[in-house]
C-alpha cells in the first residue's frame, strides 16, 4: 500500500511539475518576450540577454543559474540542488524546443501582454511550487541568504534583486513602460502563486483578552457556528491569569465576529492576525490538501 501511494505521489509530482513548466514557459514565449518585459528574476535576466545577442532564453536561465547550483550544493545540500537542477533543465528543454518553435506570439496590446504572461509565469510555479520543487533562480538565492544572513528580511531583499533586473531592463529596451509593466506581470505573477500554493482558504486568526470571554465564544458559537480555543495565559504587569480566546476564522466572517466582542465587551483586547492558510475541521481538509 505504501509503495502504491508513493508510485501516486511520484506521478502527481512528475504531471504537476511538467504542467506548471509548460504553462510558465507559455507566458515568457507568448507575452513577455514579443512586449520586451523582463519582470525580474532569471528568467528576466534570460530574457534581456536574448533581446541584446539573440541566445535563446531557456539555455541562458541554465547558464546563469550555474553558479546559483554551486553554491546551493554546498549550502543547501544535494537533495535540494538536484531537484532544482532537474527543474531548470526541464524548463530550458521546453522553453527552447518546445514552446519556441511551436506556439504563437501575442503581438496586441502591451498591458495584455504584461497581465497575461505574469498568470500564465505565476500560475506555472505556483503548480511547481505546490508540490515542493523549486525552479532554482531567485527561491535558491533566498534559501542562500536566510542560512548567511538569518536576520535579513528576505522578502525585501528579493525585492531589491526584482527592482535591479526590472531598472536594467528600462536601459536594454530604451522604453520606461518596459519597467512599469514588468512591475504589472510580477504583481499578477505573485498574487498567482499565492493563490494557488495557499489556495482560497485565506482567513484571520483572532486572540481575545477580556473578562467576558465565556460569553463572547457562546456568541461566537451560535451566531458564526466558529468554534474557538480557550489559552490560559498571565498578564505581565499584573501577574494575573488570563484566558486567551483563540479563534480561526474567514475572513467574512471577520466583521460579525468582531460585532460581537463590541457588543458583549467594548473594553477587550483584540489581536487580528492575517493567515495564509486555514486547514482542519470547519475548512479545507488537510488530506484534501495537495
Amino acid at each position: 500500500m505504501g509503495e502504491k501511494f508513493h508510485g501516486k505521489e511520484k506521478i502527481l509530482d512528475l504531471i504537476f511539475e511538467v504542467s506548471g513548466i509548460f504553462i510558465m514557459s507559455l507566458g515568457i514565449h507568448c507575452f513577455l518576450v514579443p512586449a520586451n518585459i523582463a519582470p525580474g528574476g532569471v528568467s528576466g535576466m534570460a530574457i534581456l540577454i536574448q533581446y541584446l545577442w539573440g541566445l535563446p532564453i531557456g539555455l541562458m536561465s541554465f547558464v546563469i543559474n550555474v553558479p546559483i547550483f554551486i553554491l546551493s550544493w554546498r549550502y543547501l545540500g544535494k537533495k535540494y540542488t538536484m531537484q532544482s537542477l532537474g527543474a531548470v533543465l526541464l524548463s530550458s528543454v521546453i522553453l527552447d524546443y518546445v514552446v519556441t518553435p511551436w506556439v504563437p506570439m501575442y503581438t496586441g496590446e502591451r498591458f495584455l501582454g504584461s497581465l497575461f504572461g505574469g498568470i500564465f509565469v505565476g500560475a506555472g510555479l505556483g503548480l511547481v511550487f505546490l508540490r515542493g520543487f523549486s525552479t532554482g533562480g531567485t527561491d535558491a538565492i533566498s534559501f542562500l541568504l536566510q542560512r548567511k544572513f538569518p536576520h535579513m528580511p528576505i522578502g525585501r531583499t528579493l525585492m531589491l534583486i526584482d527592482g535591479l533586473v526590472l531598472a536594467i531592463s528600462v536601459l536594454v529596451f530604451h522604453n520606461i513602460e518596459a519597467g512599469l509593466f514588468g512591475v504589472v506581470a510580477l504583481f499578477a505573477q505573485t498574487k498567482l502563486i499565492d493563490s494557488i500554493v495557499y489556495g482560497s482558504e485565506h482567513g484571520q486568526m483572532l486572540l481575545i483578552v477580556s473578562e467576558k470571554n465565556m460569553e463572547i465564544k457562546d456568541k461566537i458559537l451560535v451566531d458564526v457556528d466558529r468554534g474557538a480555543t480557550i489559552l490560559k495565559a498571565v498578564g505581565a504587569y499584573t501577574m494575573e491569569e488570563k484566558d486567551v480566546l483563540l479563534c480561526a476564522a474567514r475572513k467574512s466572517q471577520f466583521g460579525q465576529i468582531k460585532r460581537i466582542v463590541r457588543e458583549i465587551d467594548p473594553n477587550a483586547f483584540f489581536i487580528v492576525s492575517e493567515v495564509s492558510q486555514i486547514l482542519g475541521e470547519g475548512f479545507k481538509p488537510v488530506s484534501n490538501d495537495l
